[in-house]
């Protein structure tokens, strides 16, 4: 029972982690496109 027990845990806590980064990764992804989209549309007000 320890084992599967350890098994599970070690899954939940390697999800978690990956799960993490790939949202970090996606939330800066998303920050940067709307930051440029912003000063594009920026530019375009100016002219």
């Amino acid at each position: 029972m320890d084992d599967q027990l350890r098994i599970i845990l070690i899954i939940i806590v390697s999800v978690s982690i990956f799960g993490l980064i790939v949202f970090v990764m996606v939330k800066n992804y998303i920050r940067n496109k709307i930051d440029f989209l912003i000063k594009k549309e920026k530019d375009k007000k100016s002219k």
